[in-house]
């Protein structure tokens, strides 16, 4: 007997160390933590992909700009349907090649669409309009993201 009561024995049966429920909890428990781990690491590359289209989006059409700035007298040539817009379809990897020598306008376009094309993909869209040396640059794609499939737009404004 102790002081403050009796003391009780414990068999070795009783403190046998966990059961298997307790097991079963906590592998549970570890599998919801994988699963959310999981889940993070995929939105996390879905979301890296989404930042390098945009990344692609904004080098390319400062590109577009800087060839009309360097061009200026001539940048009218680079808006509309004739010139550097186009809609899905339009381009294809087949009509993309690299042209050597002298280059004119249009296979500086060309050369454009095609990077617009391999870059963004084949639902890639650019829209380039020139308004008394107003320029607006818009390039759009569709992108996969969490909630189904959606159509991203970036669009860029400057005067020459």
């Amino acid at each position: 007997m102790s002081r403050y009561g009796i003391v009780r024995r414990v068999s070795r049966r009783q403190a046998g160390g966990f059961s298997l429920i307790e097991v079963l909890i906590a592998l549970v428990i570890l599998a919801l933590g994988l699963l959310g781990f999981a889940l993070l690491q995929t939105l996390n590359l879905r979301y890296t992909q989404s930042a390098n289209y945009r990344t692609q989006a904004t080098n390319l059409a400062y590109d577009l700009l800087d060839q009309m700035r360097s061009n200026h007298y001539a940048a009218a040539w680079y808006a509309g349907p004739a010139g550097a817009s186009f809609a899905p379809g339009d381009v294809t990897s087949r009509q993309c090649g690299r042209t050597v020598g002298t280059v004119t306008i249009e296979q500086n376009v060309a050369r454009w669409q095609c990077q617009v094309f391999a870059a963004l993909g084949d639902e890639a869209r650019a829209t380039v309009t020139y308004n008394n040396r107003d320029v607006v640059v818009t390039l759009s794609w569709g992108e996969r993201l969490e909630l189904g499939p959606s159509s991203t737009t970036f669009e860029v404004e400057t005067v020459l």
